[in-house]
């Protein structure tokens, strides 16, 4: 149903069973998936990919030009996933031609005004609470969750399963299954709880424990912390995805216990 109040361009593709509410307008270049739930008041730009099952609620901006003086009129895309719910006023920009896109995959929650900037990729399942902002190139992993107003630089790389405290800036990178806290932003113990929650087993997360127990309790240098975990620890996928994340970080993680 799209209300008679709602500027709709004849060259965006709607899905079937989508909601439209009064006094939002959609632009050209614009394709809703099927069953998605546009409140009132909304604003999609050209170049805008929205999934199945979405629901975006009054305020809302997705798909505006960059906030980058580098940008120049390049064609580029924002695209949302299925299932995911962004909330009042959030705003989401589309690409520039770094990566020409900026992305917010499946089954995300984005909170109120949460500001999502150019080319920032975010994976599946993560929260970002409100008054959250990404900059520019933020790649943030599955099930990654941020509290509110958690704002993260140009470039960083937040993790998979990790979780930020409120109120933290994050200047480096976020190693995954860690939670992030104080100022500056350093590891405060792995994400039991949401481990758990998503089905990890026991052993998997006391390997977890280990595993970053060497890297930031016994060693203060990272270097040398992975090299005790490659002597005192068997291989298995969640240690080489830990060392593969530390080994990409060209910017440094956060630090350790202090």
């Amino acid at each position: 149903m799209i209300n008679k109040l709602a500027s709709v361009s004849s060259d965006s593709k709607i899905g079937e069973n989508v909601v439209i509410e009064a006094f939002t307008t959609i632009y050209d270049d614009v394709v809703i998936g099927d069953n998605t739930r546009i409140g009132p008041n909304v604003t999609i730009y050209p170049g805008t990919r929205i999934g199945s099952g979405c629901e975006i609620y009054p305020g809302s901006v997705i798909g505006a030009i960059p906030q980058d003086l580098k940008f120049s009129g390049e064609y580029t895309t924002c695209e949302i996933g299925n299932n995911t719910k962004i909330r009042e006023c959030v705003t989401i920009h589309r690409g520039t031609s770094d990566k020409m896109k900026t992305v917010v995959g499946d089954n995300c929650l984005l909170m109120g005004y949460v500001h999502v900037a150019h080319d920032c990729i975010i994976g599946n399942n993560v929260i970002l609470a409100n008054y959250t902002g990404l900059s520019g190139h933020v790649r943030i992993d599955d099930f990654a969750i941020l509290e509110g107003k958690v704002a993260a630089q140009q470039f960083m790389h937040i993790g998979a399963h990790s979780f930020i405290a409120g109120a933290s800036l994050i200047r480096k990178n976020v190693p995954p299954f860690v939670r992030a806290a104080r100022e500056p932003l350093s590891y405060a113990g792995i994400n039991a709880v949401g481990l758990r929650r998503r089905n990890f087993s026991e052993e998997d997360i006391k390997l977890i424990e280990n595993i970053y127990r060497i890297l930031f309790v016994q060693n203060n240098n990272i270097s040398k912390g992975i090299h005790s975990l490659n002597e005192e620890l068997p291989d298995s996928e969640i240690k080489k995805q830990v060392i593969d994340f530390i080994n990409s970080s060209e910017k440094g993680i956060i630090r350790g216990l202090l």
